[in-house]
């Protein structure tokens, strides 16, 4: 996100059913792991203005209202296009559940991409990257996610790549659905 939302966090990251809508046709997520890293890349054609998913991806402080497994997301600080963004929640899957907690180093360039980096928690490595692409044509907008992350504690082999595309699945689509549900009430 993510996140593991933003830029998610941003917040990593999500096989759950999508609530329906346009995007949700359109919406993919793969994740795999690389040595100690899982790779998250996440896409979605979505009807909205790009000033309303610029909106929902900033939507820093509210996270917790809308996007599964985050807990907590506070801005600490920020200078210009640069921010310290804290965040907690959890990776989960059947039983199984993976505290998150992340301090998230936070690069926004309006209104194209987001880019965030971990600088502090429970992981060893986690970055990020939001891009935002107009289709003035179709009158869409391709959102595009890809991170990392390497978490400090261990992540069973089959069960932790599996929780942390489940978590990057449920999140991704959940702030599709907070971009599609914010474009239906805003003006054309």
């Amino acid at each position: 996100m993510q996140p593991w939302s933003i830029s998610c966090v941003v917040a990593v990251l999500l096989a759950v059913q999508v609530a329906p809508g346009r995007a949700a046709e359109d919406l993919s997520v793969e994740a795999e792991r690389r040595g100690e890293r899982v790779a998250v890349q996440a896409r979605a054609q979505i009807s909205a203005p790009v000033a309303v998913v610029w909106e929902v991806l900033t939507d820093y402080e509210h996270l917790p209202r809308f996007i599964p497994g985050i807990a907590k997301s506070v801005v600490l600080s920020r200078d210009h296009s640069r921010l310290l963004v804290e965040q907690s929640g959890e990776a989960r899957f059947l039983v199984f559940s993976f505290p998150i907690e992340v301090r998230l180093e936070v690069t926004e360039r309006p209104p194209q991409a987001i880019s965030s980096r971990a600088v502090a928690g429970n992981v060893r490595h986690m970055s990020g990257r939001y891009e935002i692409q107009p289709d003035a044509e179709r009158g869409t907008v391709l959102l595009r996610y890809v991170g990392e992350i390497e978490p400090d504690f261990e992540l069973p082999p089959l069960i932790g790549v599996a929780a942390l595309r489940s978590t990057a699945t449920e999140q991704f689509a959940a702030m599709v659905a907070e971009i599609e549900r914010r474009a239906a009430g805003a003006p054309k």
